[in-house]
């Protein structure tokens, strides 16, 4: 019973919408009429004593009744097809007053494929300690209108969603967006699911700073302090030099001064001997 209320069809395919009853053997489809109509107001197909005697222009060459199970045939299946439809059956074993048999509604579920989710990444800011990043994933082209979903090294998240269709009954495209403060690498999944059906796609985001530290320049202070600092070390060097080149000499010169009065003393004229010399001429 459950499955005669509810079938599903994806675009372009071909679907059976079962009715509420179907002919015996031993009776014929020109004893019965049967309407199959959409929304309680618009006729799809219709058939009286075995003739059509209806067919909505929406689905001229699109349908056809199977005329023993009744079963409502349409293909290629279009998007505004989705919907709830209705079978009613009447009997005209008395055609002045015609039996109802059945009058039941069966709901036909028409899915387009969205194309497969694609995940790209965005860098809008870096730093050593992390990257962050903008992620947006986007489907197409898919009918109903989807849910996204995703996960975060298995964990879920929640995506800001943007849907794009030009009616309710048009193909919907579908991108969400989510803001990112990477500091590892991680796994992004998307999933776009619809009427049932699920697709997914996953991406490895990077980090994509490896965190060199720049060498940071010495201030203004620092210099000058440095300067001063070299430039008494090298007046300390140039005093210590003075100092022991002058202790050095000093040292020198009082070595050489006894020699020096020796050869002084060694020079002299004798006193005593010219004073003979002239006594004697005398």
């Amino acid at each position: 019973a459950l499955e005669k209320k509810v079938a599903k069809s994806k675009v372009g395919e071909k679907v059976g919408l079962p009715c509420c009853h179907e002919i015996p053997s031993s009776d014929s489809l020109h004893n019965y009429r049967v309407y199959w109509q959409k929304n309680t107001t618009e006729v799809v197909l219709a058939y009286a004593e075995g003739k059509k005697i209806s067919n909505h222009e929406r689905y001229e060459n699109r349908t056809e009744m199977d005329i023993r199970n009744l079963t409502l045939w349409i293909s290629p299946v279009e998007i505004l097809d989705n919907g709830s439809y209705q079978c009613v059956v009447q009997h005209l074993k008395f055609p002045q007053n015609p039996v109802v048999v059945c009058d039941e509604p069966v709901t036909l579920f028409v899915t387009a494929d969205f194309s497969k989710p694609n995940i790209t990444a965005e860098v809008s800011a870096n730093s050593c300690e992390s990257t962050e990043m903008v992620v947006r994933c986007s489907s197409y082209g898919g009918f109903p209108k989807a849910k996204i979903s995703g996960t975060c090294n298995n964990v879920s998240v929640v995506w800001n969603a943007s849907w794009v269709s030009e009616s309710s009954f048009s193909l919907y495209n579908v991108t969400g967006e989510l803001w990112l403060n990477v500091t590892k690498d991680i796994r992004i999944t998307c999933s776009i699911e619809y009427n049932g059906f699920a697709k997914t796609t996953s991406l490895l985001l990077r980090k994509t700073n490896d965190c060199i530290v720049p060498t940071v320049s010495p201030t203004y202070n620092v210099i000058t302090a440095s300067s001063i600092i070299i430039i008494i070390f090298l007046l300390a060097i140039t005093l210590a030099a003075r100092y022991l080149l002058r202790h050095v000499c000093s040292h020198c010169y009082k070595s050489q001064d006894p020699v020096e009065e020796s050869v002084k003393e060694c020079t002299k004229t004798p006193v005593s001997s010219k004073v003979t010399s002239e006594t004697s001429s005398v």
